[in-house]
């Protein structure tokens, strides 16, 4: 089964997509623009300011993120895109938090003001929506491609993968019927 699980930046994507691997015994992928800078030896918002003028930074990886996952025949792919991108994902989860929620998470995880990553996450958001409608057509603040919409706002992430799992065998006894 090949889960793909999406959501904006503080929403959880990455501390979920891995519990969820790790209870299920499947791989997890989860290649990000902050590896792909790595990978160019650039900071992270630099790399970011490039993405806008190169749309074929998503592009690739996107394309890389989606190779990986039909490699495997059990994964959870955890990406900004992966319910759109992973069309023929068993599966697809949508998380979302206010920003406020996601700014508080990503300033305990990275440091910094909170003002400062409220507005990062903010402008962050703005401009990633517009280049996936550039780019792909795809509006990220549609989700009605997903199986499952969770707001992780007052939830622990044991609680959001224990809904998950459920959702998932739910899934499963459906279409095993």
């Amino acid at each position: 089964m090949r889960i793909a699980i999406s959501g904006k930046s503080g929403c959880g994507n990455t501390t979920v997509s891995t519990m969820l691997a790790q209870r299920l015994g499947y791989d997890l992928i989860n290649f990000t623009f902050r590896q792909m800078a790595q990978e160019r030896g650039m900071e992270f918002w630099d790399f970011c300011a490039l993405a806008e003028k190169d749309d074929n930074i998503d592009r690739d990886l996107d394309r890389r993120q989606v190779e990986m996952a039909m490699a495997k025949e059990n994964c959870i792919l955890g990406s900004r895109l992966a319910i759109w991108m992973l069309k023929d994902a068993d599966f697809k989860v949508y998380l979302k938090a206010s920003d406020q929620e996601r700014a508080r998470r990503i300033t305990k995880r990275e440091g910094g003001s909170y003002e400062q990553r409220l507005e990062q996450t903010q402008g962050r958001d703005g401009h990633d929506s517009a280049r996936y409608k550039r780019i792909y057509g795809i509006d990220n603040s549609d989700t009605s491609c997903a199986d499952l919409v969770i707001d992780t706002e007052n939830r622990t992430p044991e609680s959001i993968v224990d809904e998950i799992v459920e959702a998932v065998k739910k899934a499963q006894t459906v279409q095993k019927n």
